[in-house]
Formats: C-alpha cells, structure tokens, sequence
C-alpha cells in the first residue's frame, strides 16, 4: 500500500493535487497551509494551489511552470521564488497585493514590458531576475538599459537581483561596486590586460609581521600562557605513557598461560 501510494504521489508531482499539498505539508485543510516548498518536483500545471488562499510563503523554484493563473487568488502571498522554470507572462501576480520578495531568475522574461503589471504591487520590494550564483538569467537582463528601467518602473524597491539600492549598507555596495569597476576599467585597455613591471607593494614585507608588545602585562601573560602550553604537553605525554602501559598488561594477561614439563 505505501509503495503504490509512493507512486501514484510521484505521477501526480507533474500537477499540483490536493493530495500532494496535504502529504507535503500534513495538513487536512489547504486554507491552513501558510509555508509551503515544491522544489524541483517536475512540476508544469499549478492544479488546485489557488485554494491555500492563506499562504504566506512558496516556494515553486526548479519545476517546468509556464501558467501562473492559479496563484492569482494568493491576495497574502509575501515571498515568492518562481526561479528556473518557463514563465513569460506575469499577469496573474498582479493581484498578490502582499507580495514582498519575487525571484523569477533563470525563466524566460523578454522585456521590461513583461514586468508592467507588477508596478501597482506596492509593498514589493525586492525583485530578482538574474542570480549569477545559479548562473540564472532571463533575456530581458541583457538590454543595456534593464536596471535603470526596473528602478524607475519600481521607485520602492530595495534590493534588486541581491543588489540593495536603498537603505542599510546600500551605500558602502556602491562604494565597493565603482571601486572594482574603476579596478577592472584600470587593467584592461583594448580588451587586454596591461602589465605594470614597475608597480611596487604600498608597504614593506615586514609590515605585516605580527610584533611583541613592549606592554609587560602583555609579556607576563604570554609568558604564562607559554608555561601552561608546555605543563599541558608533558600531561599528555605522561598520559600516552600511562595508557601504553596498561594496553600492555591488558593484553598479557589475555595470553594463555604455559606450562613446562
């Protein structure tokens, strides 16, 4: 019985069955289900999904989904990861008005057009349509102009493709992100790279040798730390000694004893 139910889940993985969210999940009820994850499974058809109305955060990353109507109805849906499928129209999102955090890297996403109905998502604010961890893109990424456009479509948005644009540590991203492309910009003229024979190191090798302080508080306590370090090693030579010893008796006395006569 369990492996003929094994199989019929596994078949029924190509669509989102009310079988397979409660097996999932162990709940009876799909309005209960807030967090779910179907990572994976071969999935094509979102089937009965719509009907977990309460859920808060899914995961569908890494199926074969190309038809979002079903997840129109998810109004609390906060966090969203829709990675690595075959989605070309995002239409249906535009009525999860909780959305806060869509990942739709590694799809196939043409134009800054598809992300239209998107705008009216207000508390949207953190969008993701290439991940160069995953190597995931979407064509539209490779328009020259496709950041630029995304912010100005998004005026809320925080974080984009796990760049952040606004708020804690935005600043120091960029300062870090102009400072490597003024690197990169600096070693390559016409494509290739320049040689620097002269370039000498900002300081001398023996700046980075770690120096004793004078401090003889600072002395004391390493000399004492030494002293410590050599008691310890002596314990456990005495005690390699003493374990070597008693292994050794231990496997006379197993011996059978002989007699001569």
């Amino acid at each position: 019985i369990y492996s003929r139910n094994n199989a019929e889940q596994n078949a029924d993985c190509e669509k989102i069955t009310a079988v397979l969210l409660k097996s999932r999940t162990g709940e009876f009820d799909l309005e209960s289900i807030l967090f779910l994850k179907l990572r994976g499974l071969g999935i094509h058809d979102l089937g009965c999904i719509g009907e977990c109305i309460n859920l808060e955060r899914l995961d569908l990353s890494g199926n074969n989904i190309s038809n979002l109507a079903p997840l129109a109805s998810l109004r609390l849906l906060s966090v969203l990861n829709l990675s690595a499928n075959r989605i070309s129209n995002l239409d249906p999102l535009r009525s999860c008005d909780s959305l806060q955090n869509l990942n739709i890297a590694g799809n196939v996403i043409s134009s800054t057009e598809n992300l239209h109905c998107l705008a009216s998502l207000r508390k949207l604010e953190n969008i993701r349509l290439k991940d160069n961890t995953y190597n995931y893109t979407n064509p539209v990424c490779r328009n020259a102009l496709y950041r630029t456009v995304v912010l100005e479509m998004f005026p809320n948005i925080k974080v984009l493709d796990g760049e952040r644009i606004v708020g804690r540590g935005s600043d120091l991203y960029q300062l870090c992100k102009d400072i490597d492309d003024t690197i990169k910009a600096g070693l390559y003229k016409n494509g290739q790279l320049i040689e620097h024979p002269d370039c000498k190191p900002w300081v001398e090798d023996s700046y980075w040798e770690i120096k004793r302080s004078n401090n003889a508080i600072i002395e004391e306590a390493y000399k004492q730390f030494n002293d410590v370090l050599h008691e310890c090693r002596l314990l456990n030579n005495r005690a390699t000694h003493v374990i070597s010893q008693t292994e050794r008796s231990m496997s006379l006395k197993k011996q059978p004893k002989q007699f001569a006569i």
